[in-house]
């Protein structure tokens, strides 16, 4: 075998080499990005199963407009489908939604006292902590797939082998604004507070009696 059969016989090994070892690290990438998306698809899957029993607790304290309960039941729908994008837009405005439940369910001591209210509230908001929590895993492995597939030789593998974007778990900030829950038909609203009465005008001060002087 000659020295030139040698040499392009090295340069192929090569190659397969970079090929194969490149197509497995976007692999690992990928299939890291999965795995967390995973995680965060089984808090959605948790806050879906916690919201019926949610709004069956409030319903015998909170008289207010049906279309709250439309809106929280399509949010709800949202976020166990459609893709990456559309749950999370999903997730930030039910989270919203919920938080303003959550905040006038303050005026009702008897549903605060309730051992069920509090237990879902608490199994929410902590389903809502780990959403966060691997909600920032997933988009610091999409952030590095998504640059191994566009930076080189990723990107030379990528279209070829099927490797496409992925979306990361977030809203726009024009989404990410609360969500206007209106409570105007809500019984048993707190009184507002008195206004402050009104001061009296000061009385006028006597004059000084100059010294020396007469009556």
């Amino acid at each position: 075998m000659s020295t030139l059969e040698l040499i392009a016989g090295a340069v192929i090994v090569i190659i397969v080499l970079a090929v194969v070892l490149v197509f497995n690290g976007l692999v690992s990438k990928r299939n890291r990005v999965q795995d967390a998306w995973a995680q965060i698809d089984v808090q959605l899957k948790r806050r879906y199963d916690l919201i019926p029993n949610l709004l069956e607790a409030v319903k015998g304290y909170m008289k207010y407009e049906k279309s709250v309960f439309t809106q929280v039941t399509a949010l709800r729908s949202s976020i166990v489908s459609g893709s990456v994008q559309d749950k999370a837009t999903a997730n930030n405005m039910l989270s919203q939604t919920l938080k303003s439940i959550f905040a006038v369910a303050e005026n009702y001591p008897d549903l605060k006292a309730s051992e069920n209210f509090k237990n879902l509230q608490e199994q929410l908001e902590d389903t809502e902590d780990k959403i966060a929590f691997v909600r920032t895993s997933y988009n610091d492995y999409v952030m590095e797939f998504n640059t191994a597939i566009q930076q080189l030789p990723g990107a030379l593998f990528a279209g070829p082998f099927g490797f496409s974007k992925s979306d990361y778990f977030q809203a726009p900030d024009a989404e990410k604004q609360p969500v206007k829950v209106d409570f105007s038909d809500m019984d048993n609203a707190p009184a507002q507070a008195p206004s402050a009465p009104q001061q009296s005008p000061p009385k006028p001060k006597s004059p000084k009696r100059s010294k020396g002087g007469s009556d």
